[in-house]
């Protein structure tokens, strides 16, 4: 078995519960900061108890709660700053050169390798990272949720796709990290999200519009609780 060249640790932060994480290269001490809001500070303090140097961010998505604390990271680290390039051009920021990825890219931290999921439908270039058995998921897919699609950017259509490719291609055991901790458990695998989670139980592109737009935020409050299909 193979050692695993990193570990994460998650920090809840802010009024809307999001998670930030701080993925460490165990081999270089390097770290990368996954969607840095609200609390910086904390952040920093983390990196510090941790012994890492932040040398890398790691945007999901650029709504507000995912990108407020990114200037204050940069006046304490000299990091990259990496996101998909759809999403760049959705967001049209002028930003310092980013690195602007692709689905597939690889982005190096140390010894550990991060694959850029390109995971549309909550905003056009959202992403998820995968790195080992893990998943970081955004507001792509929550545990036992998904992101609206309703906000700027949003396309429920796209994100049914999405879902769905995700519930087909990743391996059943690929533990998810969610943007927000919007659920009884902080953490899920993909097979626990496609037997409880509502939005991975409609093959009809049409019937999960209705439910995501309509529906849900009628119907359901957080913290989501597993639902068997056909409920």
């Amino acid at each position: 078995m193979t050692e695993q060249s990193y570990q994460i640790e998650s920090m809840e932060l802010g009024p809307m519960e999001n998670f930030i994480y701080l993925i460490k290269d165990l081999k270089t001490n390097r770290a990368a900061v996954v969607d840095p809001a609200w609390d910086v500070p904390t952040i920093l303090e983390q990196a510090r108890k941790s012994g890492v140097s932040i040398t890398d961010i790691l945007l999901t998505h650029s709504h507000h709660d995912h990108i407020n604390g990114i200037e204050q990271i940069l006046e304490q680290y000299d990091a990259q700053l990496h996101l998909a390039k759809s999403e760049a051009d959705f967001w049209g920021k002028e930003l310092d050169p980013p690195s602007l990825h692709h689905g597939g890219d690889i982005i190096q931290l140390g010894d550990t390798e991060i694959k850029l999921l390109h995971t549309p439908g909550h905003t056009p270039g959202s992403a998820c990272y995968q790195l080992g058995n893990d998943l970081i998921t955004g507001d792509t897919m929550f545990v036992f949720g998904c992101g609206r699609c309703d906000l700027s950017g949003g396309d429920p259509e796209v994100m049914h796709d999405t879902l769905q490719h995700m519930a087909r291609d990743l391996p059943a055991d690929t533990r998810i990290l969610p943007g927000h901790n919007y659920s009884v458990t902080p953490t899920s695998t993909i097979g626990a999200e496609i037997d409880g989670n509502p939005f991975l139980h409609f093959d009809n592109k049409t019937d999960f519009v209705e439910y995501r737009m309509h529906i849900h935020d009628k119907t359901r409050d957080a913290p989501y609780h597993p639902v068997c299909k056909g409920y």
